[in-house]
């Protein structure tokens, strides 16, 4: 997969997230019908969340993203639905491409040399991606709910 598609991919299933847990929302203040949705969007909202960030990440080391817009990709995960526009605004100007750029060559710093390691062992990777979700995800429940 491509930076671009996997960037793509997350981007969409954040938004989409968002408004399950703005239905859920709707149902549990508005309707006051049931808060399962709240619970139930809540819970995979926040897990896609804390993936987009991570993907995020991972997507500017490699794209080499100036850092305004990194952090304008960790912002965008805030405001629903959000991640939509901020990931067609980066493919008009370009910055995600359709290869890797991280390659054991032309690493720079740290951070590039860790995610270059990661595309090259790529099922390590990814098998890296689900525990450190899940401990965040973990770490965000013992923390407890957003107050509101």
């Amino acid at each position: 997969m491509t930076p671009a598609r996997v960037f793509r991919t997350v981007a969409i299933a954040e938004a989409i997230t968002w408004a399950l847990l703005l239905v859920g929302m709707f149902l549990k203040y508005v309707t006051g019908t049931t808060e399962l949705g709240v619970t139930v969007f809540g819970m995979l909202h926040g897990v896609v969340f804390i993936g987009y960030c991570l993907v995020t990440v991972l997507v500017w080391v490699d794209q080499r993203w100036p850092f305004r817009v990194g952090v304008l990709g960790l912002v965008a995960a805030v405001p629903p639905l959000a991640t939509v526009p901020f990931d067609l605004w980066v493919e008009r100007r370009g910055l995600t491409r359709d290869h890797w750029l991280t390659h054991p060559d032309t690493n720079r710093n740290a951070a590039e040399r860790v995610v270059c390691w990661l595309l090259r062992h790529h099922r390590l990777g990814i098998a890296a991606f689900v525990v450190l979700v899940a401990a965040m995800t973990a770490a965000a429940l013992a923390v407890g709910p957003p107050v509101g």
